[in-house]
């Protein structure tokens, strides 16, 4: 069983996924509590479905992309037989996760999206390492940036670990509201690295109300 906060049709506003349509399967519940967190009422409720159930209610959006997202999706460990049940369905999967549980038991054919925790957010001590180790190149990473020390410390996290070699897009995002984009793209440009680092907008926000669920 999974408890599932809602499942909706929408276009993908983040990762090298942008702009196309996608059907998101929002996972209650999550064990982080990050400052700038967008998604805080999918923290509790939800309603219980079986694996059956949510492969169901994707098809029947008859899209070929979906995103498991949450809360933390990981959380729950049906999430790994509900991943491998949309692949062998056909279904284009991407993994939205906040870096802090393993991502070992994911299906290889999962496109995994690791949100690694800048200390703006309040989190960065929770981060599970480990997972940057097990990234395929068909993966991507993710970093929320609020200010100058979150990119600094997100720039270091990708030299140490040699990211701009072994994944498809490192993401950098600015906190919605609070870091104006351009700036946090004039210190992408300053640093003249690898073509796999990309500015990320959360371009739902700029199609629609950035409070709206549902899109």
């Amino acid at each position: 069983m999974l408890t599932v906060f809602e499942i909706y049709l929408s276009i993908q506003g983040e990762s090298t996924y942008t702009g196309r349509p996608c059907v998101f399967v929002r996972l209650a519940a999550c064990n982080l509590r990050c400052v700038w967190c967008d998604t805080p009422y999918a923290f509790t409720g939800g309603a219980k479905m079986t694996v059956d159930e949510v492969v169901s209610r994707v098809q029947a959006f008859d899209c070929p992309l979906v995103e498991l997202t949450g809360g933390e999706p990981l959380l729950q460990p049906g999430a790994i037989p509900l991943m491998r049940r949309l692949v062998d369905a056909g279904c284009e999967v991407l993994l939205e996760t906040g870096g802090h549980m393993s991502i070992a038991d994911v299906p290889h054919e999962v496109v995994r999206i690791v949100d690694v925790k800048c200390p703006g957010s309040g989190e960065a001590d929770r981060m599970h390492w480990p997972n940057l180790d097990l990234l395929a190149p068909h993966d991507e990473v993710k970093f929320v940036v609020a200010d100058r020390r979150d990119f600094d410390y997100a720039a270091d996290v990708v030299e140490r670990y040699g990211l701009d070699r072994r994944v498809r897009a490192i993401l950098f995002s600015p906190v919605f509201g609070e870091l104006a984009p351009a700036e946090l793209a004039r210190w992408i440009l300053e640093q003249r690295r690898a073509p796999s680092w990309r500015l990320q907008l959360q371009t739902h926000k700029y199609i629609w109300d950035p409070a709206a669920r549902g899109v």
